[in-house]
């Protein structure tokens, strides 16, 4: 899965910048919150867990107390760690405490300028062991299942990375998680670079160099993630290594869920509140499941199960408009007065693809494959992300903006000659015409394009006889060149496809638009 949105050097498409660009201070595209997760993969199958227990000599009905004595050892030594560090531990007795913003009080309040902030401990759901027996065998065996367990959060202002923590489960099979802010690492690099800044919470108002601000974001996605991270393994879970030694096995980092952000920086916040409303409208009016698979770039929407979603939601930092295909969500939001923020969550990558080998094939030929969890696809990662954000952007400024509708469809609703050619009018309020252009923009057909065929099973039924399909092929053949004519459609080099120019795509969903909007709306709206 290719990215199929041109997109400028600055992080958003060409569409959208020439039709906001006047409003427009900079562009911001990169991680925000990324949620690396450590395992030794291994242990999370009870059968390889009965051998561990068999390499350390413990039997099965003795896993529980020798689990609690690794549970001891790693709560000494993070309390060793905050002893050393002259760092406070503390329990918390409720999830609706927000641990970072409890850090950052105690970084405030304590001037930690770097360095561990404090431990907290917390008793939290996750998938751990118990032994239980079975009735059958008379026998007892060790399951994996849902539990809580102690956690322990480890928060430190790093030099590179800003605020963050590593979090650490005390109990079989011991994951780890690390959680990094993109946005706060861009601003430790952007002082180092001596580019000034003004940030907002994990946002930025304002900066003096945007692009050499988005280069210094882009070096973030060529971080050796393997080495950066088991240093921060070994900080904080200095056990790591002889958990692991029985089977031979060390921790692997994967990366349990990422959040690309896109953010554009507008002038101030009485230019973005101007046009907000209007994305906002548009997303939850227009929006469709065909569309939101196209954005997360699902080729083939007519092959999708699952369930697509669409909320409006107003929070603290601004009113969030959330698309969710299973899991994984694109959204956008007004963040911090002039930020619109478009950001991709992709929590399960299989859906999307990397041109990669097979671990299993010696030769390592290269083919499009699944996306992997490990941090080994993570430069991929970002590459669906951005190109996710720049759709959506791209379908915000098909339709908003303060070009007058009638003014944008007029070319395509009168004559046109092309080559000495004559081409009639388009009739978006008629059924025909309107079929035709809502067909031709279906989102299946965004990334590969469309072709004769694909027109026909959509506008004809299919029990037609081979007489009529010559006449239905003959006669899509006619109405692709009169779209061609009017510049909605272009053809794809060396094939039998056609692609929506970006004028025939802001144009339709325009006219589909107003051809489904309801009249009460449109008359409260204009008054």
């Amino acid at each position: 899965m290719k990215n199929q949105t041109p997109t400028s050097g600055h992080g958003a498409p060409d569409a959208f910048v020439s039709k906001f660009g006047g409003s427009i201070t900079g562009i911001l595209a990169g991680f925000d919150r990324v949620r690396f997760r450590a395992t030794l993969r291994l242990l999370f199958k009870p059968g390889v867990l009965e051998t561990y227990l068999q390499a350390c000599d413990v039997l099965i009905k003795h896993f529980k107390p020798f689990a609690e004595k690794i549970t001891q050892r790693i709560r000494h030594a993070a309390w060793q760690a905050a002893e050393a560090a002259g760092r406070p531990v503390r329990y918390l007795n409720s999830p609706q405490i927000s641990k970072e913003e409890l850090a950052r009080q105690i970084a405030r309040d304590d001037g930690i300028a770097s360095g561990l902030i404090a431990v907290f401990s917390a008793v939290e759901p996750c998938l751990s062991f118990a032994v239980r027996g079975d009735r059958e065998t008379k026998e007892i065996h060790l399951v994996l299942e849902n539990r809580k367990c102690t956690h322990l959060y480890h928060y430190y202002q790093h030099p590179d990375f800003g605020l963050m923590h590593v979090r650490v489960q005390t109990w079989f099979p011991f994951t780890v998680d690390v959680c990094l802010n993109g946005r706060e690492w861009l601003a430790r690099q952007m002082d180092r670079a001596g580019v000034t800044y003004e940030q907002r919470d994990n946002c930025f108002a304002r900066v003096s160099d945007p692009v050499r601000a988005q280069a210094l974001l882009d070096e973030q996605r060529r971080t050796d993630w393997p080495k950066t991270l088991d240093a921060l393994l070994a900080q904080a879970h200095p056990l790591h290594a002889e958990l692991g030694g029985p089977l031979g096995q060390h921790y692997y980092w994967s990366a349990s869920e990422t959040e690309f952000a896109t953010d554009v920086m507008f002038r101030d916040a009485a230019s973005l509140a101007a046009v907000y409303p209007q994305f906002l409208h548009h997303g939850i009016c227009t929006f469709g499941s065909a569309d939101v698979l196209r954005f997360l770039g699902q080729a083939c929407p007519n092959k999708f199960r699952g369930e697509v979603t669409s909320s409006l939601k107003r929070r603290p930092e601004g009113v969030r408009l959330k698309h969710a295909v299973n899991g994984n969500s694109i959204k956008m939001y007004d963040k911090q007065g002039n930020n619109l923020r478009v950001e991709t969550t992709i929590v399960h990558p299989r859906p999307f693809k990397v041109y990669r080998p097979s671990e299993t094939d010696p030769e390592q030929r290269l083919s499009w494959r699944y996306l992997r969890r490990g941090v080994a696809d993570l430069w991929r990662r970002a590459e669906v992300s951005r190109a996710a954000n720049g759709r959506y952007l791209t379908a915000l400024a098909s339709v908003t903006g303060k070009t007058p509708l009638a003014e944008e469809a007029q070319p395509v609703c009168r004559a046109v000659t092309v080559d000495g050619q004559r081409y009639r009018a388009l009739n978006p309020w008629a059924k025909d015409d309107a079929a035709l252009l809502a067909a031709v923009s279906r989102g299946e057909f965004a990334l590969a394009g469309l072709r004769n065929r694909d027109l026909r099973g959509l506008l004809y039924p299919a029990n037609s006889t081979a007489v009529e399909k010559r006449q239905q092929a003959a006669k899509i053949t006619r109405q692709l060149a009169l779209l061609r004519a009017h510049g909605l459609l272009k053809k794809v080099g060396g094939t039998h496809r056609w692609l929506l120019t970006e004028q025939g795509r802001r144009i339709i969903t325009a006219l589909l638009a107003a051809r489904q909007a309801d009249v009460d709306q449109l008359t409260k709206m204009a008054a």
